[in-house]
């Protein structure tokens, strides 16, 4: 549970960090402090990650997780659905794929089949 909180409260900071990297990195000791950060969530005295998993992102999911339950299903529903799609648009690629070619090699092995038959003929004299 430790660990599932520290990874939690690390992909929000990473989540925010991407953007408020761009604006305050000319900040002094910044990186310093994003590591000092970072070690203050990880550390087992600090236990950083515990405490700001328990004061705002547990109550923030706690007070979402209807809507959040909604999301999920949604999203399953909908990637059952592109799948399906995927896999039929799949199925007619391949089925047309393998017309296609069965195809060809048929006028291939047609045209080889004329081209011997002609040479049989053209070798028999004309007497």
């Amino acid at each position: 549970v430790r660990w599932m909180m520290y990874w939690i409260v690390f992909a929000l900071f990473m989540a925010t960090e991407t953007f408020t990297d761009l604006l305050i990195s000319w900040f002094p000791f910044y990186y310093e402090i994003k590591m000092a950060f970072v070690i203050w969530l990880l550390s087992p005295y600090t236990r950083g990650a515990i405490l700001l998993y328990r004061k705002f992102v547990h109550p923030t999911l706690s007070r979402r997780e209807k809507e959040i339950d909604t999301y999920i299903v949604q999203a399953r529903e909908r990637g059952y659905e592109a799948m399906v799609r995927f896999g039929k648009r799949g199925l007619n690629m391949a089925a047309t794929a393998a017309v296609r070619a069965a195809t060809k090699s048929q006028g291939v092995l047609a045209g080889r089949l004329r081209s011997f038959s002609m040479q049989d003929l053209r070798s028999i004299p004309d007497e």
